[in-house]
């Protein structure tokens, strides 16, 4: 898995709120139409007016360099770039191990406690 998790900043909130409501049908389209998109969700920080929250999963590097040569990819990139981004950051991180926060007893846990962190 991958994990692309990070922020675009706009001018102002109106700017960002027209972000979030022209990106949504690429947001779709993303999700419906590229194979190995597990999430892809560029919404509102609700504590930073000018800021968009961005969290994509892809389940490989093919899928997501695939993403990379889309037209999705290419007209959110249009789309956001358009509407003038003040500052962006954005990382990826690959994930060689996932299992649940919380254990069978409802509690949320740190460590990685499942058996197949065991071998």
């Amino acid at each position: 898995m991958i994990i692309i998790a990070g922020t675009i900043d706009f001018k102002d909130n109106e700017t960002r709120d027209l972000a979030v409501d022209q990106s949504r049908a690429l947001q779709e389209a993303t999700r419906r139409d590229e194979a190995g998109c597990e999430a892809y969700y560029f919404g509102p920080d609700p504590f930073d007016g000018h800021r968009i929250q961005v969290y994509e999963l892809w389940a490989d590097e093919p899928s997501l360099d695939a993403h990379f040569q889309h037209r999705n990819y290419r007209s959110m990139l249009a789309l956001l770039s358009e509407l003038g981004i003040v500052a962006t950051t954005t990382a990826k991180f690959r994930c060689d191990l996932s299992e649940p926060v919380y254990d069978e007893t409802f509690t949320p846990r740190a460590d990685f406690f499942t058996s197949q962190n065991a071998e």
